[in-house]
């Protein structure tokens, strides 16, 4: 599959999932019976859903879906139901993908849905004739789309692992600059732990500045010329 059968620009979070998408649609044009072309998608809300095509014109007739949300890939990907178009010249649900459909010389169509984890997939099958893909949805087509859900589910926890590893690298590296800048402030405000710490975060929010930055700046100038500024900032002493 090409760069310009994709559907939305690749990043390198999609990229991955690109594949994995292609693999899929390609193998199940090749595994059932009268299917012309097949397209797979992830459909998750607020994301760029990659797209898969086998061939460039199957993009606009995902893209005419997307854009209108209205069409059998938003259908079962909203239901979680396989959707079949038998004969799209007397379908009637969906006016906009039916005249793309045809446009296009595909006469049928049937839409599976995958769910994992929080993840839906839906591949779509395309035939030149009514009525050919009747048995698609109980043949090898279902069982490619499970096994690719189930790939690109382990993919997604694996980078969302990865990301909180990171996260947390940063954080620990991060700990004993931010200690040192919280020594630097209860000196300065004869104050405690929990009173600098509490300093540190308002200066971070009232100037957008990560906390990391803040506290680099203040070890870098050991709090002179900052008196005032961290003064204005403290905690009020209980009471009142």
């Amino acid at each position: 599959m090409s760069d310009a059968d994709r559907v939305g620009p690749e990043t390198p979070d999609s990229a991955l999932p690109g594949r994995r998408l292609s693999d899929l649609a390609e193998k199940a044009v090749d595994c059932t019976a009268d299917c012309c072309g097949a397209s797979a998608l992830v459909s998750d809300a607020g994301t760029d859903r990659p797209a898969a095509v086998t061939h460039p014109d199957l993009s606009a007739l995902v893209a005419v879906q997307l854009r209108s949300g209205n069409g059998p890939i938003p259908t079962a990907a909203e239901e979680g139901r396989p959707v079949d178009a038998v004969d799209l010249l007397r379908e009637e649900r969906w006016p906009l993908y039916r005249a793309v459909a045809l446009d296009s010389g595909v006469r049928s169509s049937l839409t599976l849905p995958f769910r994992r984890n929080g993840l839906t997939i839906t591949l779509s099958l395309y035939s030149f004739h009514a009525g050919g893909l009747a048995a698609a949805g109980r043949g090898t087509a279902q069982a490619l789309g499970e096994l690719a859900t189930a790939g690109l589910a382990r993919d997604r926890a694996y980078q969302s692992a990865l990301a909180e590893l990171d996260h947390m690298g940063a954080a620990l590296r991060s700990r004993p600059l931010v200690d040192q800048a919280c020594g630097i402030v209860m000196y300065v405000l004869s104050c405690d732990a929990e009173a600098a710490f509490a300093v540190l975060r308002r200066i971070s929010q009232g100037t957008n500045r990560k906390l990391t930055d803040v506290a680099q700046r203040l070890v870098d100038t050991r709090g002179h010329g900052l008196e005032k500024e961290l003064a204005s900032l403290a905690p009020a002493p209980e009471g009142d």
